[in-house]
């Protein structure tokens, strides 16, 4: 009959390990403890990012009510669609604070832009918008490593991801309005074209 092995540690093998820490923190490999919530410097970047993505749903409705004013259903529908995913994201970025033991502090949205020029400079400006999310995003990701807090890298991983389909979406929709220019039956068929836009797409061709 073994004997029961008892599952605290003995004083010898506690000391051994406490060795191999001090041995491993003065070679600069010790990781400072990981907290089950969310900083406060995570917490606060979280919720401005959620009002981003509201902003952001704001400013593609906008855009929609504008292609919709200018008798281009195509163009309005794209973006509206798009404004309801960005609706989604800051759902996301709310659910994951809240699943986080965080607290989600809503804040004031700012007014969008609502005067455009032409359906070609609407999406341009959707454009540099994604790109300056896409940039916003990698800093709230250096922010998580900086931070120590591998949940929050993990989500933004997938935000990430999403910011490259956005963009590749966009830059084929602008490349085609250069090359439509001032021919109106094309700017007509690419309107049917956009009005076929489905809740998971961008274009066809950034989703290959």
């Amino acid at each position: 009959m073994l004997k029961e092995r008892s599952p605290v540690l003995s004083q010898t093998t506690q000391d051994a390990l406490n060795q191999i820490e001090k041995k491993d923190r003065s070679n600069g490999f010790m990781l400072k403890e990981r907290s089950p919530v969310l900083s406060q410097i995570m917490q606060d970047a979280l919720n401005q990012y959620i009002n981003q993505e509201f902003y952001a749903s704001q400013l593609y409705l906008s855009m929609s009510a504008y292609c919709e004013w200018r008798k281009l259903p195509g163009f309005a529908h794209w973006l509206r669609v798009q404004s309801r995913e960005e609706e989604s994201h800051a759902l996301k970025l709310f659910d994951f604070v809240n699943n986080r033991n965080g607290r989600v502090m809503l804040q004031a949205i700012s007014q969008p832009e609502v005067e455009f020029h032409s359906p070609h400079q609407v999406m341009e400006r959707a454009l540099e918008h994604e790109c300056e999310v896409t940039k916003s995003y990698n800093r709230l990701y250096e922010q998580a490593i900086k931070e120590g807090d591998y949940a929050t890298q993990v989500r933004l991983q997938w935000f990430i991801s999403e910011q490259v389909e956005e963009e590749r979406g966009l830059s084929l929709i602008v490349e085609h309005l250069k090359m439509i220019g001032a021919q109106t039956d094309a700017l007509l068929s690419l309107d049917r074209e956009l009005a076929a836009r489905k809740a998971d797409q961008v274009t066809p061709e950034a989703r290959k």
